[in-house]
Parts: C-alpha cells; sequence; structure tokens
C-alpha cells in the first residue's frame, strides 16, 4: 500500500532542486505580477469541487452539505414512515455553482442514500468505488484523445467525507472494511454525525479509540503524513491528524436569535447549539479544511496521486500497447475493473516488470 501512495508522479509540485541555485538580479523584472495574471484568470474560469458524503440515513448529510456552503445545495427530506429503505445503494449527484465576491465555484456533490441501511452491507462499497473509478476512466478517456478539448470537464471525487454514527464506542467492522478501500482511491475526511448526542467527554474518548481504529488497521485518511511537502505542512497538518480527526461537527440551516444576533443552531429544550461556535462543535475547522486551506491541496492530491495510481494501473492492463496512437486505443474498464481491490498487485507487478527490463 505504500509503494501505492507514495509513487511519485510527473505532475506533483515540488520546490525547486537546491543544486539549481536562483541567479543573483539586479532589480526586479516584474515576476509577482504572475499572481495578478493567475487571479485574473481564476475569476473569469472559476474553479470545480467535487465531493461525495457517504454514511448511514438520518445522519445529516443534506444537512451538513447545506451549512458549509450555505445554500442549498440539497433538499433535506423530513424522515417520514411512508418512505421505504431503498433496496440497493444509489448514488445521486447535484451541480451548483456558488458565486461570492466575484469567484465562481462549481460544487459537484455526490450523495450515498442507502449505504449501510441494509440487513446484508456485503460489498455494499462496490457502487461508491465504481462511481469513483468511473470518473477516473472517463478524465483518461477524454485525455488519451488524439484530439482533446481545451479544459477536460473534472468530475472526479476530490474529497469523501464520511459519517461516523456517534455510537461512542469504536467504529464499526463495516467502517473499517469500507476507509481500507476507500483510502486508496480518494481522500477521505471522517467526521462524527450528530456529535451534539455525545458530551465532551465521550466525545473525546470516541474520537481517540477512532483514531486507534484508523491506526491499527493503517488506515491514513487526508491529510496523509507522506504528502506533507515542508515542515510547515507537517505543523499544520499534524496538529489536525492528532487533536481534530475526526471533527465531531452538528449541521443545520436555520437560523435563531441568540443574544440579539442570528446564528446558525439547532434548538432545544435546553438551548441553541450553535453550529459556527467553535466551543460547541468543530464545524468551522471542517470547513476550514475543505475550503479555507485545503481545498486546492484535496484537487491536487486527486490529480498527482489518486488519479495517476489509476491510470498507471489501467495502462499496464492494455495488453502493452505500442507507445504513440496505439495508446489511444486503451478499451474503456469493464465494471469489476472500476471495483476491483487489486490494484496494489498489479502497480508492484508493473515495477517488477520494469526492474527485469533494465537488467
Amino acid at each position: 500500500m505504500d509503494t501505492l501512495r507514495q509513487s511519485p508522479s510527473p505532475c506533483s509540485s515540488r520546490p525547486s532542486s537546491p543544486r539549481t541555485p536562483p541567479f543573483e538580479m539586479f532589480g526586479p523584472v516584474g515576476i509577482e505580477a504572475v499572481l495578478d495574471q493567475l487571479k485574473i484568470k481564476a475569476m473569469k474560469t472559476g474553479f470545480e469541487f467535487n465531493i461525495m458524503v457517504v454514511g448511514q440515513s438520518g445522519l445529516g448529510k443534506s444537512t451538513m452539505v447545506n451549512t458549509l456552503f450555505k445554500s442549498k445545495v440539497w433538499k433535506s427530506a423530513m424522515p417520514s414512515l411512508e418512505v421505504p429503505t431503498p433496496q440497493t445503494l444509489e448514488l445521486h449527484s447535484v451541480s451548483h455553482v456558488i458565486e461570492e465576491k466575484g469567484l465562481k465555484l462549481k460544487l459537484t456533490v455526490t450523495d450515498t442514500p442507502g449505504f449501510g441501511d441494509q440487513i446484508n452491507n456485503d460489498k455494499c462499497w462496490d457502487p461508491v468505488l465504481g462511481y469513483i473509478n468511473q470518473q477516473y476512466e472517463q478524465y483518461l478517456q477524454e485525455e488519451l484523445l488524439i484530439t482533446r478539448q481545451r479544459h477536460i470537464p473534472d468530475t472526479r471525487v476530490h474529497c469523501c467525507v464520511y459519517f461516523v454514527p456517534p455510537t461512542g464506542h469504536c467504529l464499526r467492522p463495516l467502517d473499517i472494511e469500507f476507509l481500507r478501500r476507500l483510502c486508496r482511491t480518494v481522500n477521505v475526511v471522517p467526521v462524527i454525525a450528530r456529535a451534539d448526542s455525545l458530551t465532551i467527554e465521550e466525545r473525546e474518548a470516541f474520537r481517540s479509540r477512532i483514531q486507534q481504529n484508523l491506526k491499527t488497521h493503517c488506515i491514513e485518511v487526508y491529510p496523509q503524513k507522506c504528502f506533507d511537502e515542508d515542515i510547515n505542512d507537517s505543523i499544520l497538518n499534524g496538529k489536525i491528524r492528532q487533536e481534530q480527526i475526526p471533527f465531531a461537527v452538528v449541521g443545520a440551516d436555520q437560523e435563531h436569535l441568540v443574544n440579539g444576533r442570528c446564528v446558525l443552531g439547532r434548538k432545544t429544550k435546553w438551548g441553541i447549539i450553535e453550529v459556527e461556535n467553535i466551543a460547541h462543535c468543530e464545524f468551522l475547522l471542517l470547513r476550514d479544511l475543505l475550503i479555507r486551506s485545503h481545498l486546492q491541496d484535496l484537487k491536487d492530491i486527486t490529480h498527482n496521486v489518486h488519479y495517476e495510481n489509476y491510470r498507471v494501473i489501467r495502462l499496464n492492463e492494455s495488453h502493452q500497447l505500442p507507445r504513440g496512437p496505439g495508446w489511444v486505443n486503451l478499451a474503456p474498464a469493464s465494471p469489476v475493473q472500476l471495483t476491483s481491490p487489486g490494484c496494489l498487485k498489479v502497480r508492484r507487478r508493473a515495477q517488477k516488470d520494469s526492474k527485469d527490463d533494465e537488467c
């Protein structure tokens, strides 16, 4: 698994080599203007961000997404006895353009209603993994065209927010098995759903048990330690990994009046749980991670690591097509390939073959 994650990518952005010192300049040439150019271009084209939410019904996934982006991305359905439980896992996606200060963000949210709601949850992760790899396959097929689009639509899942039920005990076997498979394919951010049902002490104890479960089963969620590029990343992400993962969150899309000000929160008999109050829950920390500090990093790791791994695997499975135009004839992946967990073996076999060629 380490070999798969830490594989170098030709697209990865790393600091320049220390062997190439910067030239001594006699005066400014206006290099800082490049930042203004990038800003102008970004304002024109906007950004794309694709997020998936996975968890059992009733954990507040739709409400959390609406709270996260302060818009009605999903319509929260009220629980009803007349609505039957879906017999199979169905994935629903919706796109929404959010504009703030002239900058447009095309947000695509994929929900997974029916996950973990069945009596028999055997292989319930196959539709999720199949969907994620299907987006990689679609992007790969566009890349392999002789005449490519100037801008390839990016539907790849950049982040998967996994909702853990607030049991207060530890991760369930279903959670462990699913996270083991999911972390190899996409960036996963686990959260404790409906954290207001736990006391502060219960929440911290639950977090410690989940962290221990992740460590015992070698499950590396985002931000992964092996992708820290410098000491600043190590300090920032180390604090997130040790103190904040999984985030204890509460979602709410209704405003209430508290001390003369309107706040987002949930009203109970004992008071109002403020979503954006760090003393009540860790929603602000989750929003900072997904949007304000790590959004571009989520996209970079998706492209340079997860998609690159998928791309290498698919090209190695293409019966060693000749270099050049022959690579365009790569056959689309079958449903079995999209949900196959044996990517590590393929990658290691490919590396072994390359070593044999060198010898």
